[in-house]
């Protein structure tokens, strides 16, 4: 069936949707695609707003997704700094916050996540700041004063790589952790020893345990106030305590969503002329056995293409392993798998080298790979761990052994 008359609306100018964009009229669509975002900026890469950008190395005209030229060749149309504030699916028609109503032929939704806010009293002053866009960065930028004080609540990625950012820019920086170890979520105690060592090393100043219960100043913040009898100045403050997915106009449309817009395996809702993509969306993986919702790039990119091919009418199912990254200083982390349910960490080479591996195992079987300044080794990792290719731990554990004989010679 022809689609030279039908629409293509994209609901978001992020990863997702500028992938989605261009992949659907690689996947043969013919008719009109229309990408709206909330946002001014066209679409960018996000991860740099924590590094590159944040501590001056890029500018924001260099972290764009695609050039303009790439857009007008696939006659991709945008519109910009508009917010859709409802979905009607059986008229198919989404209004938009100015009250203009478009319809629809096929609708994407690559509506990604927002910040957690932190509901402390003082969290409205100046001086108080999430990264999440890049007027979140510039804003931050725009107060970076070198030797002055920055707290950051949140010892996760986005807060470890700030941290590291405005070190690099001279400032003063602690970081309030609320669990007994920062990354206590994501990686094994290893991986946190490692990284508080690190930031320690640069100068950063980490304190676990500690909850910031308070914000206080007079107009702009000037101090926290912490659960631990703790109070520290500051003249920055950097909120980063996770994100939640923005799935509120899809579940007002009747579509199913449980931690996210909940697709089958070829990014499709539960209504056949919806799809979704990205941060937004709860999907099954088959190699992982169980259904997740993912916040990584290589996973909006991926499964944006899934859902151009199913809006065309071309099923390619999506089960790709995750992989991950987060540059800090001059350390590369670079993860493949999901160590969701491991029993024990099995480690390659020593942290104290700055180049190693820490592999996730349950039973005989390799879930994850944390791979520090080891890029060789996590090329490898992917195969071994989406293959599920059994490796002894004392090949794991050796740094001459060699991985890439060790998987050829599985796949022989």
């Amino acid at each position: 069936m022809s689609t030279e008359n039908q629409t293509c609306i994209i609901i978001g100018a992020s990863h997702a949707g500028a992938s989605l964009a261009t992949a659907v009229r690689k996947e043969g669509w013919e008719g009109k695609i229309l990408v709206i975002g909330d946002e001014k900026a066209a679409p960018y890469h996000r991860p740099p707003l924590s590094k590159a950008l944040l501590n001056g190395e890029k500018t924001a005209d260099q972290i764009d997704i695609f050039k303009s030229t790439v857009y007008e060749k696939a006659n991709v149309e945008f519109q910009l700094g508009e917010t859709v504030t409802a979905i009607n699916t059986e008229g198919k028609e989404i209004t938009l916050e100015s009250g203009e109503i478009l319809n629809y032929d096929k609708l994407a939704l690559c509506t990604g996540a927002r910040v957690r806010k932190l509901p402390i009293p003082g969290a409205d002053l100046k001086g108080v700041h999430y990264l999440r866009t890049l007027a979140d960065a510039q804003a931050i930028q725009a107060e970076i004063k070198e030797g002055n004080k920055a707290v950051i609540v949140g010892g996760g990625y986005i807060g470890l790589e700030t941290a590291a950012s405005l070190r690099k820019l001279g400032m003063e920086v602690t970081v309030l952790e609320m669990m007994n170890r920062v990354l206590e979520r994501v990686t094994a105690p290893e991986l946190s020893e490692y990284y508080t060592q690190l930031h320690e090393s640069h100068g950063v100043k980490i304190i676990t345990e500690a909850q910031a219960m308070e914000l206080k100043g007079d107009d702009r913040v000037q101090q926290v106030v912490c659960n631990n009898d703790l109070t520290l100045d500051a003249d920055l403050v950097i909120i980063g305590i996770g994100v939640i997915p923005n799935t509120e106009i899809a579940e007002d449309a009747g579509l199913e969503c449980d931690n996210g817009v909940l697709v089958d395996e070829f990014a499709t809702t539960n209504n056949p002329d919806i799809v979704a993509a990205g941060d937004c969306t709860n999907h099954p993986n088959d190699l992982l056995g169980f259904r997740l919702r993912l916040e990584s790039v290589p996973n909006a990119n991926e499964q944006a293409r899934t859902a151009a091919a199913s809006i065309c009418g071309n099923k390619k199912a999506y089960h790709s392993m995750p992989w991950f990254w987060s540059d800090q200083y001059d350390i590369k982390l670079q993860i493949s798998g999901f160590n969701k349910g491991y029993d024990r960490v099995v480690l390659r080479g020593e942290p104290s080298s700055n180049s190693f591996v820490a592999w996730y195992l349950k039973g005989d079987q390799i879930l994850a790979a944390d791979c520090i300044n080891a890029s060789k080794e996590f090329m490898q990792a992917k195969k071994i761990i989406a293959q599920k290719i059994a490796i002894s731990e004392e090949n794991l554990a050796d740094p001459s052994s060699d991985l890439k004989a060790l998987v050829e010679q599985a796949n022989a």
